[in-house]
């Protein structure tokens, strides 16, 4: 059993902050463009955790390699996905969102196999393989007229795919030191400056409404700045386990609370999809499951089995 009731309380509250993020990025379209959504989100994340890193005295890089290895981890962690998933839910419901985050282990894999780091696959994480993305395909369902795949729903599994290359990429240029707060807000800063870059191809100027601007704060707030220190000292106190405990919770999370806010159906193909992915997520960790190691820091995010997002 992992921690106490402290430690469960602490990881339904990550869960609930990280998957309710689907919700909120739903709710900031109402109002603003998928760019525009990223650059506020990116803004106030990084400011709140280098409030953080300020309290806890950890200080912002100083080197040039450093920054520029952060320009990479930002584009393909934060700056990218986050605005591929602003696109996709322009057209899919937040909770299939949810669930399409979910594939991030899945394209890791694959990526692993690709670059030879993993080689010890083994039926059960082949199996793991080819039955998570069956469950992608029975929730979009291309086979059917009223299926969902659609140019969104490939932006979801884009933001995926980029969650998978951040990770790999930040494994080997970006290793955790004594500073993890002041990192991903030197990461989240480089995001920010990357959107902005991108604002002119902003296909439709900012139309403000309460409902937008208070979903955009949470989201930036919370489920970007808050949700990383949440994660940092659940993973510092309670180890890696419960981390990826949290990372099976968030389809749950985003499926549920789109149902139940948003009124989006919750169909069995939809929730059959989810279940399948989440069981094809355990078979992939198989082999990660028999050894831990033990880890000390949030570098890498529950992005790794489900991220934020």
């Amino acid at each position: 059993m992992i921690g106490g009731r402290g430690a469960a309380a602490r990881m339904v509250v990550l869960a609930l902050l990280w998957g309710s993020g689907f919700l909120w990025i739903k709710l900031a379209l109402t109002g603003l463009s998928p760019v525009h959504l990223t650059l506020v989100r990116c803004a106030l994340g990084a400011g709140t955790l280098l409030v953080m890193a300020v309290v806890t005295g950890q200080r912002l890089p100083r080197d040039r390699r450093t920054w520029g290895r952060l320009v990479v981890a930002a584009f393909f962690c934060n700056a990218l996905p986050f605005a591929l998933f602003g696109i996709g839910e322009r057209t899919v419901d937040s909770g299939v969102a949810g669930v399409m985050n979910a594939t991030t282990p899945l394209w890791s894999l694959l990526i692993g196999v690709a670059l030879g780091t993993e080689r010890r696959l083994g039926p059960a994480r082949l199996a793991g393989l080819a039955l998570g993305f069956g469950g992608v395909l029975v929730i979009f369902a291309p086979w059917e007229q009223a299926g969902l795949l659609s140019a969104g729903a490939l932006a979801l599994l884009g933001a995926g795919l980029s969650y998978a290359i951040a990770f790999a990429y930040m494994a080997r240029k970006l290793p955790p030191d004594g500073a993890p707060l002041a990192l991903s807000a030197a990461q989240l800063m480089t995001a920010t400056a990357l959107t902005a870059v991108a604002l002119p191809v902003a296909s439709t100027a900012p139309h403000l409404t309460l409902t937008a601007v208070v979903a955009v704060t949470i989201l930036g707030v919370f489920g970007t700045g808050i949700t990383f220190y949440l994660n940092y000292r659940l993973i510092a106190d309670e180890g890696p386990t419960a981390a990826a405990t949290v990372g099976y919770l968030l389809p749950v999370v985003s499926v549920g609370l789109g149902a139940l806010v948003l009124g989006e159906p919750l169909s069995p193909r939809v929730v059959g999809g989810m279940v399948i992915v989440l069981a094809a997520v355990g078979l992939t960790r198989w082999r990660a499951r028999r050894v831990q190691e033990p880890v000390k820091s949030a570098a890498n995010s529950p992005g790794e089995l489900a991220t934020p997002r």
